[in-house]
């Protein structure tokens, strides 16, 4: 599966921030799907995750009640919104799919990955 995120930008503290993930190439609802991302100097980390079909979701505690992960089948499109957003949420953010409809925080079960959209957040 091919995936493009987007819609990553410069916000102040307080505001928010919707990024997209657009998938193609496959079959979007037999796969899990996520956000993960990287701040200057830090390994990539967990943001949040979603079974397609069945809609678990999954979220790290930095952002559990400020995000929210959601899809559309009809448009093979992820999205993660945001708010309340920190200076800490600063990074670059990767979409990822996995096989198996299921959601998982770990990096390593995701083969598929988006280039990153920017996301900075001023104080």
């Amino acid at each position: 599966v091919q995936l493009q995120a987007s819609g990553g930008g410069l916000v102040q503290a307080g505001g928010s921030l919707r990024l997209s993930c657009a998938a193609s190439g496959r079959t979007f609802s037999r796969y899990g799907m996520g956000w993960f991302r990287q701040a200057p100097g830090k390994e990539r980390e967990f943001v949040a995750a979603i079974s397609w079909s069945g809609g678990s979701t999954l979220y790290a505690d930095s952002v559990k009640g400020r995000v929210t992960i959601s899809g559309d089948n009809t448009k093979n499109t992820m999205y993660l919104e945001m708010n309340s957003l920190k200076p800490e949420d600063t990074a670059v953010y990767y979409c990822a799919a996995k096989a198996g409809d299921y959601p998982s925080a770990s990096r390593a079960d995701f083969g598929s990955w988006g280039q990153g959209t920017q996301v900075t957040v001023s104080s």
